[in-house]
């Protein structure tokens, strides 16, 4: 069963823009867990400009599903995961200043850092994730690395699929049944919605986890977190 990570950093966006804890981003996530997500992903970056580090205390001793950390490892980022022991790590490649998560790793010119990196997580008992565009070499090399699962990159299937969804979901087919065949768990995210969503599902149906937060956020204001999140499920049974 693919499992629906619902990525809370908007909701810290939302608080930050006014001050104070409204909306509160602990209380939200459970509310989450409490309407069938199954897991919570932040990604704190560097400025704290959405998910603070304090958040990510915060949510720790009271979340009952998967907690997803993802982030660039720089020194302050790996030492939070460390102490925090999530059950998952995503390592993403996003320098300081983009706005959002733009490319996957290279894992041939960051092989070394990335076996080092890996190896450190997993040695403190945290699976890892990379997150990768859907390229067989990179994903071949990410299995040298050492790494559990990786996380395809969907930017590009969700941008082509209006036009040919066929076209669009091509390569990502190729480069999960590269995966599979290394022996490497499966993730995706981001610009996966309820239009996108459960054609990849059903092209792919081996994914662990989706990962999705800019778009269940928006279709919440509409509909409510709590049918939003029923809605997003759907699409993955």
């Amino acid at each position: 069963m693919t499992k629906l990570s619902v990525n809370i950093n908007k909701v810290a966006t939302l608080r930050n823009a006014r001050g104070g804890n409204v909306p509160d981003v602990v209380k939200f996530a459970l509310d989450c867990e409490r309407f069938g997500a199954e897991g919570i992903t932040v990604h704190p970056r560097p400025d704290e400009r959405h998910i603070r580090y304090k958040d990510v205390y915060d949510l720790k001793p009271v979340l009952t599903t998967e907690f997803n950390i993802e982030g660039n490892p720089v020194p302050r980022f790996v030492e939070l995961v460390k102490a925090i022991k999530p059950a998952q790590a995503t390592l993403v490649p996003d320098a300081e200043n983009v706005l959002t998560s733009n490319a996957g790793w290279d894992t041939v010119k960051n092989q070394d850092f990335l076996r080092e990196m890996v190896a450190e997580l997993k040695a403190c008992g945290i699976r890892v994730s990379i997150f990768i565009d859907p390229v067989p070499e990179m994903i071949e090399m990410a299995a040298r690395a050492g790494t559990d699962r990786v996380e395809l990159y969907t930017e590009a299937y969700a941008r082509q699929y209006p036009a040919d969804r066929a076209m669009a979901i091509a390569p990502y087919l190729k480069a999960a049944t590269v995966a599979r065949d290394c022996g490497l768990g499966l993730n995706a995210g981001h610009d996966l919605s309820l239009e996108n969503l459960q054609y990849f599902h059903q092209q792919i149906p081996w994914l662990d986890e989706v990962s999705i937060g800019h778009a269940i956020i928006s279709d919440a204001l509409y509909l409510g977190i709590e049918e939003t999140i029923h809605r997003y499920l759907q699409c993955l049974r």
